[in-house]
């Protein structure tokens, strides 16, 4: 026995001898380089590709099948001179035994210098979909042979084939090196690149973690763009399942190019990815994300990607410079006040699908403000803005662009000649001429609204505010309801609480057409006007609580535009208000002393003239409101007018008069006692210049105090006929003697 176990020993080593000694000598007796023309034609016959081999091609039979190739390229046999890949070496090797049981056990596979190059011509072709692909015959003018009849079709098998086992595969690893994959398209002139590919993994197994990194350099011309990444993590492939893991990704790099106007951009993202194509679900977990100071947490879920995807999750973004990071990268918020949007943080889910994105349950700070509520766009071709937020305060002042140089240029102007015009008028007891009408533009040219965006829109809006603060008036529990579809914009309602008062707005902006027109209507009650006039910058002439109700209409994309197409009606009134710094009853008083013949002996005492209420319609056409029936009611008299107020230039012109209603208290001055004469004469003021004047602008009408002077010449006269003649002379003829005395 000892005998033949040494024999069977003996000749399982021969065999064993003898298989490597064939295995030697195919490996240097047999030369695969004197094959390469076979070796070309078997890629055209079986793979329909060109290969070309210009390198030697090196190998080893067992126990590893080896296989390295150097200079190859690859290219279709429609176009064989222009090579789509190419590569300076390609290394592997198989072992042999492991191959017969349907597994694939590799030593380390390696690449070196692989270049793909991808095109897509003027004709939308890419070079790419010719592989595998036959050339079309060419035609040679004869006459095609009919085709042969069909052979009839094998019956079916009765018993169907199992399906083949995966392969199982094992390599001990990967790599690639200075590999390059560019794709260019000559219908846009675009291009991309990815260079200096570096891959390498550890062991390749199934269902085991994988190390995996990846590095590459992107680079994109429309616009010039430069990206260093770099993939780090741990890859799981469960192929009998159809899962894949990539656990501890870490993906991160930097962003250079023209969008970021010299500014570098360093990103990273991490997480851990799972894709079920059995479930047809991919999750991210784990989210961070950084972008230079942006930092986020989240998790994302995908499902049905078999059909729609359907995306769902969370986000939270920590508080963060929004200025700053929007600097960072190149780019410019617009204008607006020091500090905004200095704190801005977000935490919400979100839904989405390819073509919407929907935030709910939005948790959102921004620098004093926090807003709760949903924002969706429901259709990112349509740009379907869907939002319902409210907020407990929000100051929307500190967020506007600041004016102009231009603004503030005219601005300044125009408060320098109110201000001279002012000092003027409280000159010398109202003996100084009436103020000049203004004529320098009181509004902006600067474009006010982006029509080409606003057509555009579809927009759902419902925002409420606890506080809202709005060119400086603070408005306590505002609501906006606002929708817009097809260049229509619709203000459903504006409303909130302005001081004691309340207000109301609703109107359209129609921006279908070439010049955008506006259709408002307000209603006011019981606010304030000198607020609402010093909210715009204006100097209030008066104090009061207006309430107005107004229907206007208006054309253009400017201030200016706007008022000068200004059309519609309004009605006011101002209750127990204050005409600031403007002395009614001084002016009176010098109209007395005129008719009396005497002269004022003090200074004319700047105070105000408070009234009970004030009020008139306005009918406005092209920026022009006229207000014939002006009517204010001041203790002891009665102020009516008539005149026209220009929101073109913001200046006025009226006729004033004032009745005094029997109220003989002591007049400033002895020189303009009322006595019973005076009671129910109508004393004419002419009010003329800036707006922002109001009483202040008034003088005495001399053109119309000659007609006052000759009635209360007519009356005395009458009152002498009657004291002179009594019942001596004929009636008839004494109501003629004093109708001609009062002419």
């Amino acid at each position: 026995m000892k005998a033949f176990g040494k024999i069977l020993g003996l000749v399982l080593l021969g065999l064993l001898l003898i298989i490597v000694a064939l295995g030697f000598a195919l490996t240097h007796l047999f030369d695969p380089n004197d094959y390469k023309d076979e070796i070309r034609q078997i890629a055209r016959d079986k793979a329909h590709i060109e290969l070309t081999l210009n390198g030697d091609i090196g190998w080893s039979l067992f126990p590893w099948l080896g296989l390295e190739l150097h200079d190859a390229s690859v290219a279709t046999l429609i176009k064989p001179t222009e090579p789509f890949a190419d590569l300076q070496m390609l290394g592997l090797s198989v072992r042999v035994i492991p191959l017969l049981r349907r597994e694939v056990q590799m030593s380390d596979v390696r690449v070196e210098g692989l270049n793909l190059r991808l095109n897509r011509d003027k004709d939308g072709h890419g070079n790419w979909e010719d592989v595998g692909k036959l050339p079309a015959p060419a035609n040679s003018g004869a006459t095609s042979t009919p085709p042969a009849a069909a052979e009839p079709a094998p019956a079916a098998s009765v018993a169907a084939e199992k399906p083949p086992q995966p392969i199982r595969l094992d390599i001990d690893s990967l790599t690639v090196n200075n590999a390059r994959v560019e794709y260019s398209d000559e219908q846009t002139g675009k291009s991309f690149s990815a260079e200096s590919i570096q891959l390498s993994t550890g062991a390749v197994h199934d269902s085991v973690n994988i190390p995996l990194k990846l590095t590459a350099f992107l680079s994109a011309n429309q616009p010039a763009l430069r990206v260093r990444t770099e993939l780090n993590g741990e890859l799981r492939i469960a192929r009998a399942l159809q899962r894949y893991q990539f656990e501890d990704m870490r993906f991160s790099g930097e962003v250079t190019g023209d969008p970021l106007q010299g500014k570098t951009m360093t990103f990273s993202a991490q997480g851990q990815l799972v894709l079920d194509k059995a479930a047809n679900v991919a999750e991210w977990t784990g989210i961070k994300i950084s972008a230079n100071q942006l930092r986020a947490l989240g998790e994302l879920k995908v499902n049905d990607l078999d059909k729609t995807p359907q995306v769902s999750g969370g986000i939270s973004i920590a508080q963060f410079d929004l200025p700053k990071f929007v600097e960072s990268i190149g780019q410019k918020l617009p204008a607006m006040a020091e500090g905004s949007l200095s704190k801005v943080e977000l935490v919400s889910r979100l839904a989405a699908t390819p073509t919407s994105l929907a935030l709910d349950n939005i948790n959102l700070k921004v620098d004093d403000s926090t807003f709760s509520g949903r924002i969706a766009v429901e259709d990112f071709a349509r740009q379907s803005l869907r939002a319902v937020l409210k907020a407990d305060t929000f100051n929307v002042d500190r967020y506007l662009p600041p004016k102009s140089a231009e603004a503030n240029s005219a601005t300044q102007v125009r408060q320098a000649e109110v201000a001279s015009t002012e000092a003027d008028a409280m000159v010398g007891a109202g003996n100084s001429p009436l103020p000049p009408a203004p004529t320098k533009d009181a509004w902006s040219n600067e474009r006010l609204l982006p029509v080409e965006r606003l057509s555009k829109l579809d927009v759902d809006a419902d925002l409420t505010f606890g506080q809202l603060t709005l060119q400086k008036l603070p408005i306590h529990n505002a609501a906006l309801k606002a929708t817009g579809q097809g260049g229509l914009l619709t203000l459903a309602n504006l409303r909130g609480e302005l001081y004691e008062g309340n207000f109301e707005t609703t109107g359209t902006l129609d921006v279908r057409q070439p010049v955008p027109a506006l259709n408002l209507q307000t209603k006011i009650t019981r606010v304030p006007v000198e607020k609402i006039l010093e909210s715009q910058g204006k100097n209030p002439p008066v104090k009061g609580l207006v309430t107005l109700n107004s229907s206007l209409t208006g054309n253009g994309n400017s201030q200016k535009a706007l008022i000068e197409t200004l059309n519609g009606n309004a009605s006011f009134v101002i209750n127990n208000g204050v005409l600031l710094n403007a002395n009614l009853e001084q002016q009176l008083c010098k109209g007395i002393a005129t008719l009396n013949r005497k002269t004022l002996s003090g200074e004319p005492r700047g105070k105000d003239t408070p009234f009970q209420e004030l009020k008139g319609n306005l009918t406005l056409r092209n920026g022009v409101a006229s207000n014939p029936d002006l009517k204010v009611r001041i203790p002891g008299m009665t102020v009516n007018g008539d005149g026209d107020i220009d929101l073109r230039v913001l200046g006025m012109d009226y006729r004033v008069g004032i009745i005094v209603e029997g109220d003989t208290s002591a007049m400033p001055d002895p020189a303009c006692q009322v006595g019973d004469k005076f009671i129910g004469i109508e004393w004419p003021l002419r009010c003329r210049g800036p707006l922002e004047l109001g009483a202040k602008a008034c003088r005495v009408d001399n053109e119309r105090m000659s007609q006052v002077a000759t009635k209360l010449a007519g009356d005395r006269i009458s009152e002498k006929i009657d004291e002179k003649w009594g019942d001596k002379v004929n009636p008839k003829l004494k109501d003629a003697l004093k109708e001609l005395f009062k002419r």
